[in-house]
């Protein structure tokens, strides 16, 4: 475990020698979010996300981003004739995007995978059942690199697990989320 830990602090600080190499930053955005699957008249919920992301160079073209995000998801319902209410999934996400240059460090293809762990629901409420805890995703979009330290994203986010543990009943309810970002790199 002691080799574990001295090698990861040595990867560390062979990356932070070349500040090119590792960049770290700070991001923040709306979601729009809406859920696949149910039965209902649902409308997209609109939400936030916010967090950290690494930058990792691997070539002058490709990067690696790993994040870590509070997001909000799930959609809006209609109740009744008079008003609708948020079907609230809260997650914190880890997606791991891959970042392709299209236009060196302007433009990028962004795509990976997105892990996610509950941390708010109330599908009780709404008669889903109760909630997975944890969701996988991908995700694809576009990156821009504004200035040096500026950027923006939008992507798409599409979930690959139910949302509800009783997803036979409730007929595969899965995540779908626009997210537009503006970040800031150290």
């Amino acid at each position: 475990m002691k080799k574990l830990i001295i090698l990861a602090f040595l990867i560390v600080g062979s990356l932070s020698a070349n500040a090119q190499l590792l960049r770290f930053g700070i991001k923040a955005g709306p979601n729009f979010s809406d859920m696949d699957g149910k039965d209902y008249d649902s409308k997209t919920r609109t939400g936030f996300h916010f967090g950290a992301v690494v930058e990792i160079k691997a070539s002058p073209n490709f990067s690696i981003q790993p994040e870590l995000l509070y997001s909000m998801q799930g959609s809006r319902v209609k109740v009744s004739n008079l008003k609708d209410e948020n079907i609230n999934y809260d997650y914190v996400t880890v997606p791991v995007v891959l970042k392709y240059y299209i236009l060196s460090d302007l433009l990028s293809l962004e795509a990976g995978p997105q892990f996610a762990f509950l941390v708010n629901d109330n599908a009780n409420k709404f008669n889903l059942g109760d909630s997975n805890t944890f969701d996988f995703s991908v995700l694809g979009g576009l990156g821009i690199d504004i200035t040096k330290h500026i950027f923006g994203q939008a992507r798409y986010v599409v979930g690959l697990t139910d949302a509800s543990k009783d997803a036979i009943v409730n007929k595969d309810i899965k995540n779908k989320v626009i997210q537009l970002s503006v970040g800031y790199k150290f």
